[in-house]
């Protein structure tokens, strides 16, 4: 996609008992591509994508997603067009996978024959075995819950996917198996894409652009090699030498 971006953020603020977590906040995010909220812990990164999608109220500012404007009268608009993928998973437990899975299409009083056709195509996107519907979360692996946490994301098919620490509690081997079976759905699906995290590593896999967050605001925007060759501020070229070593393959 180009042109016109599918996320506008404007001079966007938010406040907690008058102490500014995000200040005057501005980004384009391009359709069809996979942005990173790249940052160190505390920076405001997932406080943003909580404003975005709509889960927190902003202060200030605008954020308009494919030309309708975040905020209350729209809640329902907004959420039709983004599938959340919180950390850890966030599936529940008292729920089968397909209970899990089938939840966002049952609200939306689907038929149950377009319900099970989607989930054989998820699963199959996924490559989750179909014998592992009956069970429950934890009889999961992690990364098995990561994954069945994106298909649910997916089921209504969305034109926005929202990872908020995805990887964090995953072990490095899962962890790695995991980012590169997401990189390959990402290229099938052909959706936007916003992650967040503090591993310099894992924006580099997945970016097409990143957003370095610091001290309440971005104080960069661009490609991997924008960030490590033209720097906007000096803390963006301390952040990024102080994680070079993780992407040392990536500039090889």
């Amino acid at each position: 996609m180009s042109g016109a971006p599918l996320i506008k953020i404007r001079h966007v603020s938010k406040h907690f008992a008058h102490r500014a977590v995000l200040e005057d906040v501005c980004l384009d995010l391009e359709g069809e591509k996979t942005h990173v909220f790249l940052g160190p812990s505390g920076c405001g990164k997932s406080t943003m994508l909580r404003l975005l999608i709509g889960l927190l109220p902003f202060d200030q500012g605008e954020i308009i997603i494919d030309d309708i404007k975040v905020g209350p009268n729209t809640q329902r608009k907004i959420a039709e067009r983004i599938g959340y993928v919180v950390q850890e998973g966030g599936l529940f437990p008292h729920l089968s996978i397909a209970g899990n899975l089938s939840l966002p299409a049952r609200a939306r009083k689907w038929k149950k024959t377009k319900i099970q056709s989607r989930i054989d195509e998820l699963c199959s996107l996924a490559g989750l075995e179909a014998e592992l519907l009956p069970r429950f979360p934890s009889q999961l692996s992690g990364g098995q819950r990561q994954r069945v946490s994106l298909m649910r994301a997916l089921m209504l098919d969305p034109m926005i996917l929202v990872f908020d620490e995805p990887f964090g509690a995953l072990d490095p081997i899962a962890r790695k198996t995991l980012q590169q079976e997401l990189k390959l759905i990402f290229n099938q699906v052909k959706k936007t894409v916003i992650i967040v995290t503090h591993d310099l590593g894992e924006a580099a896999f997945f970016g097409h652009s990143i957003s370095l967050f610091n001290d309440k605001t971005v104080v960069q925007q661009g490609s991997l090699q924008d960030l490590l060759h033209h720097p906007s501020d000096p803390f963006v070229t301390e952040f990024m030498n102080a994680q070079r070593g993780g992407i040392q393959e990536l500039l090889q």
